[in-house]
């Protein structure tokens, strides 16, 4: 969904700059410059830095010239939080380049940081947007994005049950379609997304999430196995337990206020975030992150990654719940 604002579409363009909020998009600007500099050569450097770690003199050194001339591409994540002296080392490099070497800055938009903004758009940056996704219809032309860049056909209905089903969540969605496209062969209709990611196996899925994200670990444990027990597909639950923890990490940094107003910022509906509210005790910043890697471990066990799918999950939930304790 992520759109190309400037006339250079070459992702080894000396500049890509990246705009926007959207997690997921800013993530494939970036994967679509490394592949390319991998594709031009496959010894290219990478460096992905978050803009504390871009000090005053960082990118002279990162983009001196090399001895081999290798290729090398450097990424600044959170651009607009550059610091005042290390701003004025990017505008100098963005008027001399180096040759080999593609910078990609990570810029949320708005007012923070606008100076590079500005100055990346006058060197004639090749700029990517990425912004946040607000309404169904633009979620529901995404999911129609991700099947057609997949090469695969589904009906409008099939889109629309999609969404309906995993809700505004971008990467969740985006697995979705991956998933049914792994899976299912030809068309795929609403009767299919259906019987992945409705009824039952919706319902199931989700209480595994809800007991583990409120730190029960044994009733998330029966539930799981009940789940694996009905045929539960296990990329269901490891989708469930995803989308719990990011929602706990989403609204413990969110600003306070009504549930309707988070509603609107989050993109949640107004009845989750009162029982994500409830979810939340407990929960510690580093408790989300150690979750979100177990759930991260668990999606590759049952893609692959793992002999044994039921293991993944039971030591996903196990890790979750024990996360969720953490600040008890």
């Amino acid at each position: 969904m992520a759109t190309r604002k400037n006339s250079t579409d070459d992702p080894l363009a000396p500049v890509t700059l990246a705009v926007g909020q959207e997690d997921l998009l800013l993530d494939r600007a970036v994967q679509q410059v490394v592949a390319a500099a991998r594709a031009a050569d496959s010894d290219t450097d990478v460096r992905d830095l978050t803009s504390d770690q871009l000090q005053p003199g960082t990118l002279a050194e990162l983009t001196s010239p090399s001895l081999f001339a290798e290729r090398k591409v450097v990424v600044v994540r959170n651009a607009q939080d550059l610091s005042a002296d290390t701003v004025k080392d990017v505008k100098a490099y963005l008027d001399a380049s180096a040759e080999e070497i593609t910078l990609v800055l990570l810029h949320a938009g708005g007012a923070k940081g606008k100076g590079l903004l500005d100055a990346a758009r006058k060197a004639g940056a090749r700029e990517v947007a990425c912004p946040k996704t607000t309404k169904p219809a633009e979620r529901l032309t995404f999911v129609r994005q991700e099947f057609r860049a997949l090469g695969r056909s589904a009906t409008p209905e099939a889109c629309q049950a999609l969404v309906d089903a995993i809700g505004s969540d971008l990467r969740e969605l985006a697995s979705a379609v991956s998933q049914l496209c792994a899976d299912v062969e030809g068309t795929i209709d609403e009767a299919i997304v259906g019987r992945y990611y409705t009824g039952r196996a919706e319902a199931s899925s989700f209480t595994v999430a809800d007991r583990a994200v409120e730190g029960r670990a044994a009733e998330a444990l029966e539930a799981l196995r009940w789940s694996l027990s009905t045929g539960v597909a296990p990329v269901l639950i490891t989708s469930a337990l995803a989308q719990g923890v990011r929602a706990i990490g989403k609204l413990s940094s969110a600003r306070g206020g009504r549930p309707a107003d988070l509603a609107r910022e989050l993109g949640m509906p107004p009845w989750k975030i009162d029982r994500v509210r409830q979810q939340m005790r407990g929960w510690t910043p580093d408790g989300v992150s150690l979750a979100l890697r177990a759930v991260a471990e668990a999606d590759a066990g049952v893609k692959g990654g793992g002999d044994d799918p039921e293991y993944a999950l039971e030591k996903a939930v196990v890790a979750i719940a024990r996360a969720a304790r953490s600040g008890r």
